[in-house]
């Protein structure tokens, strides 16, 4: 785990630009085609600083999406704090959604890299694991803030609806990559209203 190590010691401007880079290389190449010697030379530093602070490209992957899932949260969180319906609250989750479909396919690129990579390496693995976890467990949390606040009224646990929610955005995010020229609206309009259902008990 000493490479894991490293990679979070790695701040300041440096490291977002190798992220970011990373980021813009996924984004333009893919995944597989995003190299240390690609990203290095967008982030303007050496090819051996990747190496030491990351090891391998799926930790920088992993920092990526550590990144990414942060700045996601934040958003969450202002957004879902302003709901005061469930109405309000599916459609954040919705809206979420559909801009990361639409605007940064890059991330569902990355997570499928990821998966792929963990399959494996068992650290990779467990390190999206925790993350995954996290994330899960912090919307759960504002869920149940909604909750208390007497805006929802979840049919279950909190981590075992966004659990349920989250595989359902991962596998309509998957479909909808596969054929851009799909209609999704009625699969879209299925979903809400299935998580409709999960929040609010009558």
């Amino acid at each position: 785990m000493e490479a894991a190590t490293k990679e979070r010691e790695l701040s300041g401007d440096k490291a977002q630009r190798i992220v970011d880079a990373m980021r813009t290389s996924v984004a333009q190449r893919g995944a597989a085609a995003s190299t240390f010697e690609h990203v290095a030379k967008e982030a303007g530093v050496s090819r051996g600083l990747l190496h030491y602070y990351f090891g391998t490209k799926e930790r920088l992957l992993v920092e990526v999406v550590r990144r990414d899932a942060d700045l996601r949260i934040a958003r969450l969180d202002q957004t879902l704090g302003e709901a005061t319906t469930v109405d309000d609250v599916v459609d954040v989750l919705v809206s979420n959604l559909t801009d990361m479909i639409e605007n940064d396919p890059g991330f569902f690129l990355i997570i499928y890299e990821l998966f792929s990579a963990g399959r494996r390496n068992p650290d990779i693995q467990r390190e999206v694991g925790q993350l995954f976890e996290l994330t899960r467990s912090h919307v759960a949390d504002v869920l149940r803030a909604k909750e208390a606040e007497g805006v929802l009224k979840m049919r279950f646990d909190g981590e075992a609806i966004v659990s349920y929610l989250f595989a359902v955005a991962d596998g309509f995010a998957l479909q909808a990559l596969s054929d851009a020229e799909r209609d999704n609206r009625g699969a879209l309009e299925a979903g809400a209203s299935s998580a409709r259902h999960l929040l609010i008990s009558e």
